[in-house]
């Protein structure tokens, strides 16, 4: 037994393959039914999200012997597994490998029908592949590129000598050297420097036809297409696109159209962003301001004021903790009917000035009622406050032990008073209250 174990251990290195695109619902034993045809396999790992448990989507095989692993990636490579084709590779331990860039190739405008093995085959004549991915979306549909990893940059500049501009599938694709995204921006500059497409919107009212339209954006140089965007009914959506063959004429264009009105309408005119690129940037946009937030609320300047009588609002709220420091911002909460919920927050511009207002204020009555005033906690802090409160309370205290209090206070031998009956009080007789 030790010898297969010391065998087994020694030959991780080299026996390991990587196994990625499964279902979610894929388990170590499905893919030790398919993989044992292989060889001997030591031991199988699918990896799993920490706090779910539910399958990240990618697993390791170890195999006993390197020559049992090196068969499963030539004939089992994009087999189908619970209907979807699972990846192969070796399994890279040092990360160094797959972020150098070397023999790393870039494809973009592949047709919808290529999938993983379709590249596979296409590139393996030029080398040996370690990885080759078609990305897709959610709904497991291409998006049309992908990377093709291999062993050699030799291999990999002959690909992109050979491949680059022919056909696949009636389609011309680009093949390339891979580039990180901070190389792309340091040789091609950011899409926001050089951009020939231009969004326009705020125009519903103007009720332009295509020729007017073109014709606001014509004297900025030549337009390769413009169009608005119509309804099912051809009526105007109120937005558009145009498109330049230069990028000076788009970026004059947006520096002097936008905000230009015409028609009576206010123009809104912009470099045209992708779906994905938009949202990406409100999400940035949202992060940002999010930890703004909770980075001033942190430095302990945002107080928390709460039993406020209904006649005080934002300005008299101001105006009870402005003697104490430079406010920020004084909010009393309301519904959605505008009627005060009672409680508001103060924010000081330094923690110093919100401690003194804390210690001021808390417990004075304004108007006629006491003010309680804290320093304010965001949610997951005051419920890990909460349960730290809870769990000091009832520290030490045995198991059931307040279901025991009751019973355990009263002496055994102590008899419970019972209930003397009451005289019988006629009508005439009753005690009326004053």
């Amino acid at each position: 037994m030790s010898v297969i174990n010391q065998t087994t251990t020694g030959n991780y290195g080299i026996a390991s393959l990587y196994c990625g695109d499964l279902e979610p619902e894929i388990t170590e034993a499905n893919l030790y039914d398919k993989f044992s045809q292989a060889g001997p396999v030591a031991s199988i790992r699918v990896c799993r999200d920490v706090v779910t448990k539910r399958s990240l989507g990618y697993a390791y095989i170890n195999f006993q012997h390197a020559a049992d692993a090196e068969r499963a990636l030539d004939t089992m490579n994009y087999e189908l597994i619970k209907g979807r084709p699972m990846r192969l590779m070796w399994s890279q331990r040092d990360p160094s490998l797959r972020k150098s860039g070397v023999g790393n190739v870039f494809i973009k405008n592949l047709d919808k029908s290529i999938d993983n093995k379709s590249l596979y085959d296409t590139f393996s004549v030029f080398g040996n592949i370690l990885s080759c991915k078609v990305a897709t979306d959610e709904r497991n549909i291409s998006k049309g590129y992908g990377f093709v990893h291999f062993e050699t940059q030799e291999a990999a500049d002959q690909a992109i000598e050979k491949v680059n501009g022919m056909l696949l599938n009636d389609k011309k694709v680009f093949v390339g050297r891979f580039m990180t995204r901070k190389e792309r921006m340091e040789t091609l500059g950011h899409p926001a420097t050089r951009f020939t497409n231009i969004y326009v919107k705020n125009f519903a009212e103007a009720q332009f036809t295509e020729e007017e339209f073109q014709g606001l954006f014509d004297p900025f140089g030549k337009i390769v297409s413009c169009v608005i965007m119509k309804d099912d009914s051809g009526k105007s959506k109120g937005f558009g696109f145009v498109s330049f063959e230069a990028h000076e004429s788009a970026k004059q264009a947006v520096d002097r159209l936008n905000g230009e009105e015409v028609k009576g309408c206010k123009l809104y005119v912009a470099r045209a962003q992708k779906k994905n690129e938009r949202q990406a940037e409100l999400r940035e946009k949202y992060e940002k301001l999010k930890m703004e937030r909770l980075n001033r609320y942190q430095q302990g300047v945002n107080l928390y004021v709460k039993n406020l009588d209904d006649v005080i609002d934002d300005k008299r709220l101001n105006e009870e903790f402005s003697v104490y420091g430079n406010i920020t911002s004084a909010k009393i909460m309301v519904d959605d009917k505008g009627n005060t919920k009672g409680f508001g927050f103060v924010c000081f511009s330094s923690p110093d000035e919100a401690t003194k207002a804390v210690t001021e204020m808390n417990g004075r009555i304004i108007v006629s009622k006491p003010l309680f005033v804290a320093l304010a906690q965001r949610k997951e802090e005051r419920k890990q406050h909460l349960a730290a409160q809870h769990a000091v309370r009832t520290q030490g205290m045995p198991r059931n032990f307040m279901g025991a209090l009751h019973t355990s206070v009263i002496p055994t031998n102590y008899l419970m008073p019972v209930a003397q009956p009451r005289p019988f009080l006629p009508p005439n007789q009753v005690p009326r209250p004053r």
